[in-house]
């Protein structure tokens, strides 16, 4: 069994057949909240993050490895067995897996599992109480569900790309992506939301059901506000920058020696840093005094501001402003937000030793941010080595070693 006995899913078995991120991000969620999740890897590849690099990791003596980092974000407390499901034994002993699981997650191509009698239809009719979700580009239905979907794809396609970067014009101007998969990750995120809700309703109806995930869907639900000014206005967004459609002043301004970012979301804290700056008629003036006024005369706002926050540095600009409730801060690389007081205080980066024999003795991952008081989450397993859990989970099933030995030997696991 999984070592997660007092996390708030424990006794939940799930069968991840997942790979890349949105899936893997979905589970690790849940094995952070104490599921057993046995991840299902083909043998002698494994998840296609395992080779997404660089960078690599290191082993003991700080020489890289083959192994990509880009696998650990999202495979921590899992456990990792090998199986072709090309192989009839291997789709026996993925079929055996799903009759004990919970919730089996997969983001295959539509139709993609039929052949291996995984799919939901085959799995559902032999166990009702199966909660089964699926995770595609752009969902079961409609004139795309066949294509494949990627999450840069699907920033282009749902508008996210049309309302980040600079504006046409400006330097650097241009549609962007996100730093990271957010559609990825967020797609991860409400398919743990959907699974869980599954799980609360089948302790009313005894009943498993199947989920639709989608990443088009999220990435349309993901716009949120832009998406509701436009079916305010009829008018699409479009990109500004940094700066916000309906707040001001809310954007990054430079300072004398960078850049600080200053978030007012609303007139008192324009009022108290206009005080704080020795000038508190510019909240009285009719052009700043409320923040649709100020969105409405944002040129003549930044006119004045840009020039007075480029007269200190950035920390007397944060020092001035922070016990003054005036939202101001730093922009930080990732090297200094992992350095910051508050984010070491919180303990955000957690060193997971790492029980295989790869040379690789710890991996580092950033912490869950779910914070339970009766059920914590707890850190029990690094992000595994390739098929590092396999005998071990077969035997659990009732296999021998001998047995074992011999799926090994016709490429099995």
């Amino acid at each position: 069994m999984g070592s997660s006995a007092q996390g708030a899913l424990s006794g939940i078995k799930v069968l991840d057949l997942s790979r890349v991120l949105a899936g893997p991000w979905c589970t690790q969620i849940l094995a952070d909240l104490g599921a057993d999740v046995v991840k299902i890897e083909r043998p002698g590849a494994g998840d296609d993050t395992r080779h997404w690099g660089p960078p690599f990791l290191e082993d003991a003596q700080g020489q890289p490895t083959d192994q990509a980092s880009y696998y650990t974000a999202c495979n921590r407390n899992k456990r990792s067995v090998t199986v072709d499901m090309s192989h009839p034994a291997g789709r026996q002993i993925l079929q055996r897996m799903a009759g004990t699981a919970d919730v089996v997650v997969e983001n295959f191509k539509i139709g993609g599992l039929v052949r291996h009698g995984l799919d939901h239809e085959h799995l559902r009719a032999a166990h009702p109480r199966l909660i089964y979700c699926s995770i595609t580009g752009f969902g079961q239905n409609g004139p795309y569900a066949e294509r494949a979907g990627y999450d840069l794809m699907v920033q282009a396609a749902c508008g996210l790309m049309s309302i980040t970067g600079h504006a046409d014009g400006e330097p650097g101007g241009g549609p962007l992506k996100a730093g990271v998969a957010v559609i990825d990750i967020l797609t991860g995120m409400y398919a743990s939301n959907a699974i869980l809700a599954a799980l609360h309703a089948r302790e009313r109806t005894g009943r498993g059901q199947y989920i639709d995930t989608a990443l088009l869907d999220v990435g349309m639900a993901m716009l949120a506000n832009q998406a509701a000014g436009f079916f305010a206005s009829g008018k699409a967004p479009t990109r500004a920058g940094n700066a916000h459609p309906s707040l001001a002043p809310y954007q990054d301004f430079a300072t004398r020696d960078g850049h600080v970012l200053l978030a007012i979301g609303n007139d008192g804290q324009f009022a108290r840093f206009c005080m704080a700056v020795g000038e508190a008629q510019r909240a009285r003036d009719e052009r700043f005094a409320t923040n649709t006024a100020r969105v409405h005369h944002r040129g003549e706002l930044l006119a004045w501001m840009q020039p007075l926050l480029r007269s200190r540095t950035s920390a007397q600009w944060i020092t001035l402003l922070q016990d003054k409730a005036v939202p101001c801060g730093p922009i930080n690389t990732i090297a200094q937000a992992f350095d910051d007081p508050q984010v070491r205080a919180r303990g955000l980066k957690v060193d997971l030793p790492r029980e295989a024999d790869d040379g690789i003795a710890c991996i580092a991952t950033v912490a869950s941010p779910l914070r339970l008081s009766d059920t914590p989450v707890r850190y029990h397993g690094a992000p595994p080595a390739l098929g590092q859990h396999t005998e071990e989970v077969l035997m659990e099933m009732g296999m021998s070693k001998t047995e074992i030995a011999a799926l090994r030997t016709a490429g099995t696991v």
